[in-house]
């Protein structure tokens, strides 16, 4: 499922990776990797408003992923030293409210590696607004 984006969208954060190395704030890495995007001619969306419902009603927050690549693939970054529980949550939420089945959760901030993870959700709810 999508396993061509992907294999363009890690190109693109690898060579960011290589590039800038660790150690730098995640929003450097975020504007690196849009920059190399571009570059690379791969359509994305950064910090899409994403709607949240409860109950049928939307609620007033919005969810913001860092990028939406494809419009299909919901991608979370990351600069810490090592990915945990917690990240891999807020990107099954993100996954969740966009309705999209492709995730990737990449870190940039491991010294030597980039630490990066692919999560397919199938079981996505389809959501009603309350009219």
């Amino acid at each position: 499922m999508l396993k061509q984006e992907g294999y363009d969208l890690m190109g693109a954060a690898f060579e960011v990776y290589n590039e800038l190395g660790y150690g730098m704030a995640e929003e450097i890495y975020q504007a690196a990797l849009e920059v190399e995007l571009n570059l690379r001619g791969i359509a994305f969306t950064s910090q899409a408003s994403l709607d949240v419902f409860f109950k049928e009603r939307l609620l007033s927050p919005k969810y913001r992923p860092d990028l939406l690549v494809f419009n299909e693939i919901v991608v979370e970054l990351k600069a810490v030293k090592e990915l945990c529980a917690e990240h891999e949550a807020q990107l099954f939420n993100y996954m969740r409210i966009a309705r999209r089945h492709v995730g990737y959760l990449i870190n940039f901030g491991k010294k030597n590696e980039l630490e990066w993870k692919r999560f397919i959700v199938n079981d996505l709810h389809k959501v009603k607004a309350n009219s």
